[in-house]
């Protein structure tokens, strides 16, 4: 009975300790404070205000209504946090991901039969599915390998982007559906140049940059954003009293705002839904990479300031059950949110409380002002989308990827390009693919120097070609991985040399060898098949632990034969005496000279090799 006691307390403390880690929110509960939840409210009110003028921005991206939008705000906000370990994080829509949803609704909408709205639920649901799953299977680590020029260059095509899309809402003019950023780039040039634009929407625009960036330099720590929208749409409103038909657009006229309660609407997977999910599924699945990129970076940045620990995996968790949510409720798909996780952070939040109370004060704004946001003119939010798409071309950032390497200025400008003209999905995929080629190719290129004894008795690099010896047997010192993308140069390196026929025996020492594999284990077979057939011997010397368990289960070692393998022992030159022995009875009636080659990349400093021991070496010992 005693047992059975101690087992279920095992098994409650255990469910107790599971249920801590995966919703962190509950356990700040036990300690929460009136003190934090002052400062959690505070830090809520401000994010409100930022939040629903980002929110409306984000509706004129999607073209949607602005509901779904802000309920996104509301409902992503609230479920997001439960899950997230990080105190700041912030969950909701952003303009990356409304841009690709944006795309992918106009390529989509017209033949699938569904409603623009209906796509964006459904890609939320995948999106979210996908990313919990991720990090309940503990991929949420996989970001640490997808390089910062990937990154920076996606934000920096995903703001260009946005200040694209919004060049006709600034100036005035219509646009069809489905334009790229060359398109809406070159028509604004041609409708300036023909001054073929709308005085109202241009003269609207700049005074809404003006009074951003006036409330910037005198009060730098109010909501420019809010502010300077809600007094062009007071404006606005004055104006319209006078002039009932405005010479501009309202966001009225894009769909009227007005106070909502999210409601359960729950998600059906019909034929239809079905059938799109091959055409979705790339778009979902790049999403959840871009979402898992944003958390990493905003959540390290983060917690950086404020010394907290992060747990990767639970942040992705937490984006999935907010999609997943915004779904249920029919909401468009949401990732995590730099502008606002900062302006958390910099309002003091103290928990993930902050992030719930907002969205409880964003619904109390809509109830009581939202005819004011019904009047903010359409120019004056395409500003406002201009000045958020240029806070995303981080110029400091920029620098630093195009200076540090030739690879990273290559991965960067790729990365830009091919969010400028490919699809937004297609260009994280480029990105990451073009940054792995490259680091790929930069690891596995060996370069092999030729080494002899110098008159001192040292040895060094052979410099004069002249002064080269004749040697028959010849030692290549193996250093780095020899994964796939290795392996056929250091079969090429290695054959090159082995076209001198005067070298009979070849000895590999690969005691700082690592990651052999498939493609290693048969170069090696092939450069063993070669030496046979004109005569010639290879040895291998100095092999790790590893790299003897992959020739013996890979079956080449049969091949070359046991009696040509010296694994490592513990004095490091052992193995080497051993095969130069064997070396030596191969070639009993030649006195061999040895020639040694090192891969000059993996030699320290002011460092030269040991000297291998003598041509004719010593009995071994053992032990």
């Amino acid at each position: 009975m005693s047992q059975v006691s101690e087992l279920t307390e095992e098994v409650t403390a255990l469910g107790a300790q599971m249920f801590k880690v995966r919703f962190p929110f509950v356990h700040e509960l036990r300690q929460y404070s009136w003190e934090k939840f002052r400062a959690d409210l505070l830090a809520g009110a401000t994010l409100t205000l930022v939040s629903i003028p980002q929110a409306i921005g984000f509706a004129l991206i999607l073209n949607l209504p602005p509901q779904p939008v802000i309920a996104a705000v509301i409902i992503g906000g609230f479920v997001g946090a439960l899950f997230f370990s990080s105190h700041h994080h912030v969950f909701g829509p952003t303009s990356s991901i409304s841009l690709i949803v944006a795309a992918t609704i106009t390529a989509n909408s017209s033949a699938s039969g569904m409603e623009p709205l209906q796509l964006a639920i459904y890609l939320a649901f995948l999106i979210g599915l996908i990313q919990f799953l991720a990090g309940l299977l503990n991929f949420g680590e996989i970001t640490k390998f997808i390089s910062r020029s990937v990154v920076v260059g996606y934000s920096t095509g995903i703001g260009v982007l946005l200040i694209g899309s919004q060049l006709h809402n600034l100036l005035g003019y219509d646009v069809g559906p489905a334009q790229n950023f060359i398109t809406n780039v070159w028509q604004a040039v041609v409708n300036l140049g023909t001054l073929a634009i709308q005085p109202w929407a241009l003269g609207i625009g700049l005074l809404t940059l003006l009074v951003f960036t006036m409330v910037r330099r005198f009060r730098p720590r109010w909501p420019e954003a809010l502010i300077g929208l809600a007094l062009l749409g007071l404006a606005a409103r004055m104006f319209t009293l006078w002039v009932p038909t405005a010479p501009f657009r309202l966001v009225q006229d894009e769909g009227a705002l007005h106070a909502i309660i999210p409601a359960f609407a729950g998600f059906h997977i019909g034929e239809r839904k079905l059938h799109l999910l091959p055409e979705l599924a790339g778009t979902a699945i790049a999403i959840s990479i871009l979402g898992m990129l944003e958390a990493a970076s905003i959540t390290k940045g983060l917690a950086g300031k404020s010394g907290q620990k992060i747990e990767p995996n639970q942040e992705l968790m937490g984006m999935g059950a907010a999609n997943i949510a915004c779904a249920f409720f029919g909401c468009v798909p949401g990732s995590s949110s730099f502008a606002r996780s900062a302006v958390n952070f910099q309002s003091g939040a103290r928990t993930q409380m902050s992030s719930i109370l907002s969205s409880f004060v964003v619904l109390l704004v809509l109830l009581f002002v939202t005819p004011v946001f019904n009047f903010i003119p359409i120019a004056a939010l395409a500003a406002h989308l201009i000045r958020v798409g240029v806070k995303m071309i981080n110029l400091h950032q920029i620098r630093i990827a195009c200076r540090s390497t030739r690879s990273d200025l290559i991965v960067f400008v790729v990365t830009l390009a091919s969010c400028l003209l490919l699809k937004l999905d297609t260009a994280i995929y480029v990105g990451i693919g073009v940054a792995l080629a490259l680091f790929l190719q930069k690891t596995s290129t060996p370069t092999l120097a030729e080494y002899a004894i110098n008159p001192e008795g040292n040895l060094a690099e052979l410099r004069d070609p002249s002064q080269r010896p004749h040697p028959q047997i010849s030692i290549i010192h193996v250093e780095g991985d020899l994964y796939f993308g290795a392996a056929d140069l250091f079969q090429e390196e290695v054959r090159r040399l082995a076209e001198n026929q005067d070298i009979r025996v070849f000895i590999l020492r690969m005691k700082n060898a690592r990651h052999l594999d498939a493609s290693t284990v048969m170069a090696l077979e092939t450069l063993n098949d070669y030496l046979q057939q004109t005569g010639r011997h290879l040895i291998i010397s100095g092999s790790n632990r590893d790299v003897t368990r992959v020739l013996q289960q890979s079956g080449l070692l049969a091949q070359l034969g046991e009696n040509n393998l010296f694994p490592a022992e513990a004095n490091p030159t052992v193995a080497t005496r051993r095969a130069l022995q064997r070396a030596r009875e191969l070639l009993p009636s030649e006195k061999p000279e040895v020639r040694i080659f090192y891969d000059t990349k993996h030699l320290p400093v002011d460092s030269a090799p040991t000297p291998p021991p003598p041509a004719t070496p010593p009995a071994p010992t053992t032990g």
